[in-house]
């Protein structure tokens, strides 16, 4: 995910630096942003000059700290908020206080991650679709004591990355990943009891309610692992609607993690 929205940032001029735990895992992040868009130049939709425009507005490091002459840092760590506010305690001591944080998160709460820096009114939820560097959509998040200042920068940041923005209030899941993981949940549920066939199921959502993909598709796009995470985190604030299925947590136990693991309800290898 890091590697799509620093991609959807530089292909439309910003200059960025990807940072990882370290460098090579940042440089690896660059090596596929450069393989997807040399597909695109062989499919003919970008020139090799634009491609090589878009590589050179990219920087790689494995410090925290070359990130904070930034104007805006976009944190995108794995879905562990334990993680993602050991990584804002130092940035919010080592960035100026004018800094603007932003977390790209699916479900967690940004009013408590806010709390890990000492400017919580310049602290707000920036959810990408993934991929970040082809979906349109930028789901910005307004923790409690988010100022609507920030709001309106993070909204403008966006939109000048070719996104398009929805406003909403901090909630578990906020809105896309409560409404998404609830169908995925649902329909994992339904295969487990035997009701239908994984492709029967993702067959009645495409054609039944016109959907470009069907929730194991689209489960398996997003990650298994992911998808039990926000759901762990759906049922704990929501209550027992939102408990993973059996069957979820099954897959992800046995390491089918969806298209990244090279098998998840399908077979991707």
């Amino acid at each position: 995910m890091g590697g799509g929205i620093a991609q959807a940032a530089a292909q439309h001029g910003h200059e960025v630096v990807l940072e990882d735990v370290n460098k090579e895992y940042a440089m690896a992040g660059l090596a596929k942003i450069a393989e997807r868009l040399e597909k695109r130049v062989r499919e003919g939709k970008i020139k090799s000059g634009e491609k090589e425009e878009i590589l050179s507005n990219i920087k790689t490091s494995g410090s925290l700290e070359d990130c904070c002459d930034a104007d805006l840092i976009i944190e995108a760590a794995t879905e562990r908020e334990d993680i993602k506010i050991e990584i804002f305690k130092k940035l919010d001591t080592a960035c100026s206080k004018e800094m603007v944080f932003a977390t790209n998160t699916s479900s967690l709460s940004i009013t408590r991650l806010a709390q890990a820096v000492g400017r919580p009114e310049r602290f707000v939820g920036m959810h990408f679709m993934n991929p970040a560097y082809v979906m349109k959509l930028v789901e910005i998040i307004r923790g409690l004591r988010t100022s609507q200042e920030t709001v309106d920068m993070i909204s403008a940041m966006a939109e000048k990355m070719g996104k398009t923005c929805v406003v909403v209030n901090d909630s578990p899941g906020f809105v896309i990943s409560r409404v998404i993981l609830t169908m995925i949940n649902d329909a994992i549920q339904c295969l487990h009891e035997g009701i239908a066939t994984r492709e029967g199921i993702d067959t009645i959502m495409k054609l039944g309610a016109n959907h470009p993909m069907g929730p194991f598709e689209l489960a398996d796009l997003m990650g298994l692992d992911i998808c039990l995470e926000i759901l762990k985190i759906l049922h704990v604030e929501l209550g027992e609607n939102y408990r993973p299925s059996p069957l979820l947590g099954q897959m992800v136990a046995a390491g089918k993690l969806g298209r990244k693991s090279g098998e998840g309800f399908y077979d991707y290898r």
